[in-house]
């Protein structure tokens, strides 16, 4: 009796192993779990940074298809759009000729390459799930990074019509639910699975680690943001509430990582004398002991961006048991779950001078911070964790196959 071809799942989205952005993680890791159920195809593009990569391979279950791309520094717009445009043109192309799947997936990186990967559906008559990751071009405009009316429009329409298409749309937070229903999406088809960790690979580590103690952090009360350096972090309002602690000489304030305002943070603390390190990316491999190396996270969110963008790295700081500082609006996901959980502190957006009185509080405090990583951790482990979130995601295409 010959063996049943389990379903084929065709994935689009720009970023994929082995990127660092939050995206390309997410996607490897659902991907490579799926791949146990399903014959998975992912159709990604080409990285700045390892253009040496074959345009075929297979990793751990998963076909990786990357097609001729652009793959400029993303600092500038511009040339992010150019990355944009040539990824949308070559995956349509290889989408349309590809093997027939069963159930079309994509990620909202570009913005609107769910137009793509809808008329890749429609051509296979096969079912669409959209993974909205953020609404655009909303948040785009509340940044400040769009203003020609004319683009608005247009990529309003783009996004509202594979919105009012798709068959199924997963949003990772319930505010997002909201936006997405006011951009046109129907309620009866979005599902609300947050964004996960991998409980198993981040894991609480000492504060005095190998890795702490290798950047001279011990001793040190750490206040930590690890992860994008872009518009959307408001981490201004962490350099200037440095400017209020320096009284506080044990205090140590770091930001790990990098993107489009990198140089502009930098020059920022450079301008106001604020005692920051700037730290690279860490490797997976050391996240563990980075974020448990700090006492502290700081977690900000410019304000306007409730449901429009979920930050991400919120649940790896909990699943290393750390506590919270969050700087955003009372709707976002991060201040409803910090709240929730109660595992830290949550403040109103670009408010230097109350993250400064947070820091020093918890700063008094340090007898507490145990327990309030203790609460985070166990939240993540019941609630965020990688397996509970994909079997979700599971839930999710068996009912489409079965439709």
């Amino acid at each position: 009796m010959s063996k049943a071809v389990p379903p084929r799942l065709l994935i689009i989205n720009q970023y994929y192993w082995p990127g660092v952005e939050a995206t390309a993680n997410l996607l490897t890791q659902l991907a490579e779990d799926l791949a146990d159920e399903f014959e998975v195809t992912v159709v990604t593009g080409e990285l700045h940074g390892h253009l040496e990569l074959p345009p075929r391979e297979v990793r751990n279950g998963v076909s990786i298809v990357r097609v001729a791309s652009l793959a400029y520094d993303r600092t500038q717009l511009s040339r992010r759009a150019l990355n944009y445009v040539t990824f949308l043109a070559t995956a349509l192309l290889r989408g349309l000729v590809d093997r027939k799947p069963d159930v079309v997936i994509c990620m909202t990186d570009p913005p609107i390459v769910g137009d793509v990967a809808l008329l890749v559906a429609r051509r296979f008559r096969v079912p669409l799930l959209v993974i909205s990751e953020d609404v655009f071009p909303e948040i785009a405009v509340e940044l400040k990074r769009l203003e020609s009316r004319v683009l608005i429009g247009a990529l309003r329409q783009l996004v509202r019509f594979y919105l009012t298409r798709t068959d199924r749309i997963v949003a990772i937070g319930d505010t997002m639910r909201d936006r997405l229903i006011d951009k046109g999406a129907s309620a009866d088809r979005i599902d609300v699975i947050p964004n996960w960790v991998d409980t198993t690979v981040l894991t609480p580590q000492p504060r005095d680690n190998e890795w702490a103690r290798a950047q001279g952090l011990d001793g040190k009360f750490v206040v930590m943001h690890s992860g994008n350096v872009g518009h959307a972090q408001s981490l201004e309002t962490l350099v200037l509430a440095a400017t209020f602690l320096r009284d506080l000489e044990d205090v140590e304030i770091v930001i790990a990582g990098f993107g489009a305002r990198h140089a502009s943070i930098m020059a920022l603390a450079e301008r106001v004398e604020a005692p920051i390190r700037f730290l690279p990316y860490q490797p997976r491999e050391v996240l563990s002991r980075s974020l448990s190396s700090a006492d502290v996270h700081f977690v900000g969110l410019a304000p306007g961006l409730a449901g429009y963008v979920v930050p991400s790295r919120l649940h790896g700081i909990m699943a290393v048991g750390r506590p919270v500082i969050v700087a955003a609006d009372r709707a976002s996901e991060v201040s409803k779950v910090v709240s929730e959980v109660g595992c830290g502190v949550v403040l109103p957006p670009a408010r230097p001078e109350l993250v400064a009185g947070a820091i020093r509080e918890l700063h008094a405090r340090r007898g507490d911070l145990a327990d309030f990583g203790a609460k985070a951790r166990r939240y993540v482990e019941t609630e965020a964790d990688r397996r509970v979130a994909h079997e979700r995601y599971r839930a999710v295409i068996r009912e489409l196959l079965a439709a």
